[in-house]
């Protein structure tokens, strides 16, 4: 595990308003500290630098792990994962109606989707709980 400083910490904290780069959650809404993640991963030369950092949740993370790439299953290509420092969600991603489920608009966000299981089951059931008191999904994207 790699020591990232606690200024650059802070730091991403605030680029990321606080939320996982992936599936949106709010670290207030989570019990658990948010880990500051490599988006390419230093076991694949990956580096420290701030530019390859961001802000995930453990489950996020979790199913991230070392992959970088994944195929889209409608058009059948290997893309590169959705990378919340230089990509925006939205233009990635959108909420279905309930606000619960994550579609991909395109081929980065359903590889994305897929790859980091970010309709996972344990994503949807704090998401049904959070849209029922209204604070998800987060309002101002």
């Amino acid at each position: 595990m790699s020591y990232i400083p606690k200024d650059i910490r802070n730091r991403i904290h605030l680029q990321a308003k606080n939320r996982c780069g992936y599936c949106q959650s709010q670290q207030r809404l989570i019990p658990i500290p948010f880990e500051v993640e490599h988006i390419h991963p230093t076991g694949k030369g990956g580096t420290d630098d701030e530019s390859n950092l961001w802000l995930s949740c453990r489950l996020c993370n979790a199913f991230k792990g070392m992959q970088t790439d994944w195929t889209d299953l409608v058009t059948g290509d290997l893309v590169t994962l959705f990378n919340p420092r230089d990509q925006v969600w939205l233009d990635h991603f959108q909420w279905d109606a309930s606000g619960t489920q994550i579609n991909g608009k395109t081929a980065v966000g359903r590889a994305t989707i897929q790859a980091l299981q970010l309709n996972h089951q344990l994503h949807l059931e704090p998401r049904r709980l959070w849209v029922s008191v209204g604070w998800h999904p987060p309002h101002d994207e």
